[in-house]
């Protein structure tokens, strides 16, 4: 049989199949998938060949191929720097959720992101969620953030899932499709899956006041359907997020307004650093290109990762079933 990868523990995988029957399935044997060094070989959104072992009381699957992947969303893992963590596959859209203070959200960790949506050819959206809370200093930095990716290309919704503001918009462009909801957590992921689809009731917690950081419900990523003909991976929040497998001559090539000018540089392999008659740097004095942008680029390039590994992802620490509502 042939199912869609709904959730994945590290130990088992809830797979759905084109007549809607949801089976419980685990690895046959090893998996190596292209030479990928991940923890987890299975991920939500993948598309699964399994068989149905009945030699026990309950029918388990065991799934012995993985079908290709379209794309995928990758970094480094927490615990094994050599390792990487697949975060889901075959995704139409990403929408990445930023909050100013409460948690606030680095234009580094925007950056980082993009910059791996952009090398798996994976459409991102902003979402600036809370925007109920924000006040008149916030919503400046939230209009001057969006004004710095709009202009590069990135469309950008002003959400709220409180009070129901931006969710039609949101709906709209979710539509027919495979979404994604990424962020750190406390941005409010889930809070907003529950906004788009009430009988969910995905558990959601408060934001610490006292480190202004979000606490962990989701352990698992986790699809869903949606009633209005779509589907949404929630995943857990992600304090970092360390670059894969990149060499420094591309790194630029996934910050579209570098890759714009690229060709206007002496040089064909200029990394827009120390090189005469750069059209980057020109750019960036001229006020065309963000420093922050630039600044995103030269951390990426110079490989400061190694706090990254130390952040993040919950679905690394393998945890059981009982820790999900």
């Amino acid at each position: 049989m042939t199912g869609l990868v709904y959730k994945s523990t590290g130990s088992f995988y809830t797979v759905k199949t084109e007549d809607h029957s949801v089976y419980e399935c685990r690895i046959k044997g090893k998996f190596r998938i292209k030479g990928i060094k991940s923890t987890n070989p299975i991920a939500v959104g993948d598309v699964v060949d399994f068989e149905l072992d009945q030699t026990t009381d309950e029918t388990i699957g065991q799934i012995h191929t993985i079908h290709d992947r379209k794309n995928y969303i990758i970094r480094k893992s927490v615990n094994l720097s050599k390792q990487t963590h697949i975060i889901a596959a075959n995704i139409d859209v990403v929408f990445l959720l930023i909050t100013i203070n409460n948690p606030p959200t680095t234009t580094s960790f925007i950056d980082r992101f993009l910059v791996t949506a952009e090398a798996y050819g994976i459409e991102t959206v902003l979402v600036f969620n809370k925007i109920d809370t924000y006040d008149e200093t916030m919503k400046e930095e939230q209009l001057y953030l969006q004004y710095i990716y709009s202009e590069i290309g990135y469309q950008c919704l002003q959400v709220s899932a409180q009070e129901g503001i931006g969710i039609a918009a949101l709906k709209e462009q979710m539509l027919g499709k495979v979404s994604m909801f990424s962020g750190h957590s406390g941005v409010g992921k889930s809070t907003l899956v529950n906004a788009l689809e009430p009988h969910l009731n995905l558990k959601t917690k408060t934001i610490s006041e006292q480190s202004m950081q979000g606490q962990h419900t989701t352990t698992f990523a986790e699809m869903y359907d949606l009633s209005f003909d779509a589907k949404i991976i929630d995943t857990p929040g992600i304090k970092g997020f360390g670059i894969v497998d990149m060499e420094k001559e591309e790194v630029s090539d996934y910050f579209p307004e570098f890759f714009k000018l690229k060709s206007e540089c002496k040089f064909n392999n200029c990394l827009h650093k120390e090189e005469p008659h750069c059209a980057v740097k020109k750019a960036l004095e001229e006020n065309k290109i963000a420093w922050s942008r630039y600044n995103s680029y030269l951390k990426i390039l110079e490989g400061d990762d190694e706090h990254y590994r130390q952040d993040i992802y919950n679905d690394d620490r393998i945890a059981s079933d009982e820790t999900r509502k």
